[in-house]
């Protein structure tokens, strides 16, 4: 009976990420990124670390600073390395913990670019495309592939320097102002 409890305290807590992520793809930043901040005060530093990715992975997004979207998505890599596969599949709409790396890596990868840091977007668009085939053939693998594909073509146009100065919030983004890469999904 516990166990049973605390699993549905989880599921609760993926869904209240979720529809707070909803508000932050309805356009709503800064509330989402309050009611965030709220959410990962109530999960804590130490907390569920499939919550911490997941929460962290969508509060990058939230970030009108490269630098802070950087240190949210480091978050999510570092909950991520302690993720395990039997945890995953706890959360009904479990992926393997495998399947978190390219997104996770594709994201550090366009914030090091977006700040000017070539090596560093390299390393983990390197990372990213080493892990992309245990994505599936789905519209979220594709968005995966075709976010490295831009982000790749990026970067050659910046040439192996880098040539870029260091990106003002808004840039290395789509012409809508969307995020290089895919739009993030729920683990």
């Amino acid at each position: 009976m516990a166990e049973q409890q605390e699993q549905a305290a989880a599921d609760a807590m993926m869904t209240r990420i979720g529809q707070v992520a909803m508000l932050l793809h309805g356009g709503d930043r800064e509330e989402a990124r309050g009611r965030f901040l709220d959410l990962w005060d109530e999960i804590g530093e130490d907390g569920d670390a499939l919550h911490r990715c997941t929460l962290a992975h969508y509060m990058a997004d939230a970030q009108d600073d490269p630098s802070d979207e950087l240190a949210w998505d480091l978050r999510a890599l570092s909950a991520a390395d302690t993720l395990t596969d039997t945890r995953i599949t706890e959360h009904p709409q479990s992926l393997a913990v495998r399947a978190f790396y390219p997104s996770l890596h594709l994201s550090l990868a366009v914030d090091y670019a977006n700040l000017g840091r070539s090596e560093a977007a390299r390393s983990h668009l390197r990372r990213a495309r080493d892990t992309v085939g245990v994505l599936g053939d789905d519209a979220y693998g594709d968005g995966v592939r075709a976010g490295i594909g831009r982000l790749e073509l990026r970067l050659d146009e910046e040439g192996p320097s880098g040539g870029a100065p260091e990106a003002a919030p808004g840039q290395g983004r789509g012409p809508g102002g969307e995020t290089l890469g895919p739009p993030r999904q729920r683990p």
